[in-house]
């Protein structure tokens, strides 16, 4: 499987697509918003540029690529006028992988951008946007051209699945009953991924650029403990239901892996500092319940909805379309019973960080 090839978000506005079902995604961006404005806040201060250009990594579709657009500028219309300067002319670069539903982007720009002015004022500067495919895991844009980088709830995922030398049997993530090897194989591709990242990001930004970034994560120092990976040992029970049941071939099953870490704030605090190409302003986790809804009765639909539109390619890519219906009837049904008698949350982790030289 490769990854940059199959890793998106379900596309379009349909029942089952990412801009209908990304709730969750959405109170995050919310919850993390006094650290990306603080940050914003910074750098507009600092540098007061004439032109401003801010780059959302993994901005899939919909609604949340917009909030965080809107919530940035209003930050910076807020500080340009205490300094009674004119508005800046601000360059959004959408990126995600090839896959990613751009159009969907596209096409609510004109509206968008309309509703912006009518919030801002007509004297907000000119708005310029562009999307760049690629991943984030390579170079994107121009030496030091970037101001400001943000990306939440995309670098978890793994440039690539790890290379694992024993079979992680029955699971499609690191559990409790993985080999030691699968989770050093994990933590190894993500210390490599992270690294890169950083790089990279080091060589677009300019002199005190920033950037904020949020992903799930956890707090504990167990890569495998159930706070980051219990919402996957539960697919996976879903999968293996189907393994007895004939419908999936096992030696299929014990193939998969997905490709994602979710680190603890230690770890993200390692990397950064041995990397040394930025400084860490903040670094905080937070939690926030599977079901970020106010309907409670549907809870297990809720979380299923809000998987299939995140894993439904990658497990489209492994097991085919077919079952994709009947393999998250059977996730709803195992996540019903488990918020039933528990209340499991996410983590995440964010960062701020601002480049040194």
């Amino acid at each position: 499987m490769k990854v940059v090839e199959v890793l998106h978000m379900n596309g379009g506005n349909g029942d089952v697509s990412y801009a209908n079902n990304s709730l969750v995604q959405r109170k995050v961006i919310l919850m993390t918003k006094p650290i990306t404005e603080e940050a914003i806040s910074d750098l507009y201060c600092s540098l007061l540029p004439e032109t401003l250009c801010i780059a959302d990594l993994g901005c899939s579709s919909g609604a949340n690529t917009f909030l965080v657009v809107s919530e940035l500028v209003k930050v910076v219309e807020k500080e340009r006028k205490k300094h009674k300067l004119q508005s800046p002319e601000f360059y959004f670069r959408f990126n995600d992988l090839p896959g990613n539903d751009f159009n969907v982007i596209f096409q609510s720009l004109g509206e968008f951008e309309q509703d912006l002015r009518n919030q801002t004022g007509e004297e907000l500067g000119p708005c310029f946007f562009s999307g760049v495919p690629g991943s984030f895991y390579t170079r994107l844009f121009p030496s030091k051209s970037l101001h400001f980088v943000h990306s939440s709830y995309s670098l978890m995922w793994l440039s690539q699945v790890p290379d694992l030398i024993e079979k992680n049997k029955g699971n499609i993530y690191m559990s409790s009953t993985s080999p030691s090897s699968v989770i050093k194989a994990y933590y190894k591709q993500y210390g490599k991924d992270f690294t890169n990242f950083l790089k990279y990001r080091s060589e677009e930004l300019m002199k005190g650029g920033k950037m904020v970034l949020t992903f799930l994560g956890r707090e504990n120092e167990d890569p495998s403990s159930k706070e980051c990976c219990y919402i996957w040992e539960l697919l996976s029970m879903a999968l293996n239901e189907l393994v007895v049941k004939g419908l999936i071939e096992e030696e299929k099953l014990d193939a998969f892996n997905i490709p994602q870490y979710t680190p603890s704030p230690a770890e993200v605090k390692y990397i950064v500092e041995k990397e040394n190409s930025f400084t860490i302003n903040r670094l905080e986790a937070t939690r926030i319940h599977w079901n970020a809804s106010n309907d409670h009765i549907n809870g297990g639909y809720n979380v299923s909805r809000c998987m299939r539109a995140v894993a439904e390619p990658l497990l489209v890519s492994q097991f085919g379309p077919k079952l994709m219906d009947l393999v998250f009837q059977k996730y709803e049904e195992i996540v019903s019973y488990c918020m039933a008698n528990e209340k499991p949350e996410f983590i995440n982790v964010t960062v701020s960080l601002t480049k040194k030289k």
